[in-house]
């Protein structure tokens, strides 16, 4: 059987965020290591806002499986 292997990164990119400030598409998406969250990691998104505007940076958290 084979696996699909994917980076985080490009399952991130060109899915929807919505956050009370912003609504948009995630364009780019890059692990901040600097940054801790339990049992997560850290990303910073580079969002594009739908209604039209400049692209904002956020952090997500992505809970680590194991």
């Amino acid at each position: 059987m084979n696996a699909n292997l994917y980076s985080i990164e490009s399952i991130l990119i060109g899915k929807a965020y919505r956050s009370r400030s912003i609504v948009g598409i995630i364009e780019d998406a890059e692990p901040r290591p600097n940054v801790w969250y339990k049992d997560a990691d850290a990303y910073l998104v580079r969002v594009r806002p739908t209604n039209g505007g400049l692209d904002e940076y956020r952090t997500l958290a992505v809970a680590r499986v194991s």
